[in-house]
């Protein structure tokens, strides 16, 4: 059954890409998008049900051999037999991701139908999303490294086609460059890693790979060198720093492509990664403590960066950053399951606040500055609450999804000794409680400062686009049920769901402890929201530009996003121009100039050749040919044919013989 899950979304891409509007009406594109994840999410459902009522191991299918078998040298002078077949794994790990893939994708591709109804270019943009689908399918199905890696590039070559979807404007098709150049950077780093699991496991099987591991089959050392290296691709595909930048240059696309990327794909394939070869980084600790610091820490600066934009999308684009930043924080602290746990929740209160930030966009025509909104909450009242709702379940308000999974989280982290990535986590929460909603009252509430023409026409949007946003609104509410901990007479279900895939992972702290880490998370989340209710509500944001006026420097550099940007334009990207440059001169003036020269050399040696072979050597022959023509013509004067100067010669010769006779006697 699983098989199926990835076969449903190529098959509409396909439909899509190669008939579009020119066979298909454009109720029927939209059909056929819809129906082809409505069937994976329907397969996802059925192995779901069939894995709950198994053993839960799941399954492997082969599909046929990739790769025939052949003989690879190893580490130490062994060699061994290497093949790679095209095989998916099904199994707690994969479930997960399937469900999370195919459900809020689902709901995403029917919010499209409405968002893009006037959009010309539909077959197009559907048959790019269930591509986009389908890549990120391979990718959490993928039985081995090479199978998870044409996912792994499937998903940037999408993100690339759908953030610049409309290419006409310069700044879509330059974000699109900007998302598939900075993740190629990244994939570097993965290729390496992929490159010394072969050289020394001989196999790049996703189990055999664990299970050699886990049987003492490669060094610390040799681990934490992989490790890092896939690390730094996961570091690409999911924005942490240092290559987090191409994220916010990513709300160029439309909002629905926002939303799967942030919400359902992209982000998450770098979490999935570290969490299905955890036996790898658990091996090698220093790389558990590298992810937990980076993630930490990729969690509080880009929530500092979220503090200070304008823009509805990119507050939730750092957004999304500081949240995949959180579950790389779970997984660095050993706590696999907590990781995928938040990657859960946080799709599906993702998804809601991007969809619902699309309604907005929406009904003002386009209009994405949060300084030119205000007072919509009386105006579109169903937007306004379940913007609502997804703001308060990122906050880790109590009672909803994201408060069960940050808070295990950051439980997580302070009980494996993660103090200072710990105190990060929760400094993170409360900025991220802060500007979430510091968001939701410049747009909704206070005095509305829309544009006239566009107040004009603010309306809800239609049942395509409210119902998915309705439900993502209950799963924000009730998806962290399932991961209910022991403090609340939970039994963590989903922790005990995944240890088959992730390992089993207990946090080990005393009630008091867990209790007490518990409402420091609560605490600075609501400080957080009491803060931006200070600033924003109570006093009309005269603090913030109080605070703007007296901190000018330090807003400047938040503000500027730190600059990471014009670092990485002309130290990086100025950097390899230069040395181009300097390569393309060396290679013009001292290369070329060899080639050349030594070619001038050999035309001056051939002329001095040619001029000695002319003049010098064809001179001599042809001067002893022009000598001997000479005295040949000086001979033919005497053979002139008459008996009578012959005659005369004759006696002439006579004479002289007889006068020089009788001057010697």
């Amino acid at each position: 059954m699983f098989a199926l899950i990835p076969l449903f979304p190529i098959l509409g891409a396909v439909a899509n890409g190669l008939l579009g509007t020119r066979v298909l009406s454009k109720k029927a594109v939209r059909a056929v998008a819809v129906l082809s994840v409505g069937l994976s999410f329907l397969a996802s459902a059925a192995s779901f049900v069939r894995l709950l009522g198994g053993s839960g191991e799941g399954a492997v299918v082969r599909l046929f051999t990739w790769i025939p078998p052949s003989l690879v040298p190893l580490a130490g002078g062994r060699t061994a037999s290497f093949a790679v077949e095209l095989a998916f794994r099904y199994d707690s790990l994969a479930a997960v991701m399937t469900l999370v893939v195919t459900g809020v994708g689902l709901l995403i591709h029917i919010y499209s139908v409405g968002y893009m109804a006037q959009d010309k270019s539909q077959a197009r943009f559907f048959a790019y999303l269930n591509l986009f689908t389908f890549a990120m399918l391979v990718l959490v199905l993928g039985a081995n490294l090479a199978v998870l890696f044409v996912g792994w590039e499937g998903v940037g070559l999408c993100s690339y086609l759908l953030i610049g979807f409309w290419f006409s404007k310069e700044s879509a098709a330059t974000a699109g460059k900007k998302a598939f150049l900075t993740n190629r950077v990244g994939d570097f780093g993965f290729i390496l890693g992929v490159g010394i699991l072969l050289f020394v496991l001989g196999t790049v099987d996703l189990a055999d790979i664990n299970r050699l591991v886990g049987e003492g089959a490669m060094t610390r050392g040799l681990a934490t060198a992989a490790a890092l290296l896939l690390f730094l691709g996961a570091t690409g595909k999911s924005a942490q720093i240092p290559l987090y930048t191409w994220l916010p240059d990513a709300m160029e696309g439309p909002t629905p492509v926002s939303a799967l990327i942030h919400a359902a794909t992209m982000v998450t394939a770098g979490v999935y990664l570290v969490a299905r070869l955890h036996p790898l980084f658990t091996l090698s600790g220093l790389a558990l403590d590298v992810i937990a610091l980076v993630g930490a820490g990729t969690a509080v600066v880009a929530a500092t960066m979220a503090l200070v934009q304008f823009d509805l999308k990119r507050v939730l684009a750092y957004s999304t950053i500081s949240q995949v930043g959180l579950m790389f924080l779970g997984l660095g602290s050993g706590a696999y399951a907590a990781g995928v746990f938040h990657l859960m929740t946080h799709a599906f209160f993702k998804a809601l606040l991007f969809l619902a930030a699309g309604s907005v966009i929406h009904a003002l025509s386009g209009e994405q500055d949060m300084r030119k909104m205000g007072g919509l909450r009386s105006r579109l009242t169903t937007t306004y609450r379940v913007f609502l709702v997804g703001a308060l379940s990122i906050a880790g308000v109590p009672g909803l999804s994201g408060f069960f999974s940050k808070d295990e989280i950051l439980a997580s982290a302070f009980a494996s000794g993660q103090t200072v990535a710990w105190a990060l986590g929760l400094a993170g929460a409360g900025l991220t409680a802060f500007y979430v909603f510091r968001l939701i009252f410049l747009t909704f509430s206070g005095p509305e400062r829309t544009n006239p023409q566009a107040g004009g026409h603010l309306h809800e949007p239609p049942p395509v686009m409210t119902v998915p946003l309705l439900i993502l609104a209950g799963l924000s509410v009730v998806g962290g049920y399932v991961g209910l901990p022991h403090l609340f007479g939970g039994g963590a279900w989903f922790g005990k769901f995944l240890a088959s895939s992730t390992g089993p992972h207990d946090v080990h702290l005393a009630p008091g402890t867990e209790a007490l880490l518990m409402a420091l998370a609560v605490g600075a989340g609501l400080a957080g929201i009491l803060g931006a209710t200070l600033v924003y509500v109570r006093r009309g944001g005269v603090p913030a530009g109080r605070l703007k006026a007296r901190f000018r420097t330090a807003y400047r550099v938040v503000s500027g996003k730190y600059f990471v940007d014009e670092f990485y334009d002309r130290v990086v990207v100025g950097g390899i121009l230069k040395l181009g440059r300097l390569a393309s001169g060396f290679d013009l003036k001292v290369v070329d100039g060899l080639v050349n020269g030594t070619a001038a050399l050999g035309r001056a040696v051939s002329r001095l050749s040619i001029f000695f072979d002319g003049k010098v050597v064809d001179g001599a022959v042809n001067g002893v040919g022009a000598v001997h023509r000479a005295a040949c013509r000086l001979a033919r004067q005497a053979q002139t044919g008459y008996v009578y100067n012959y005659a005369l010669a004759m006696i002439s010769g006579l004479v002289l013989i007889l006068a020089l006779v009788v001057s010697v006697f």
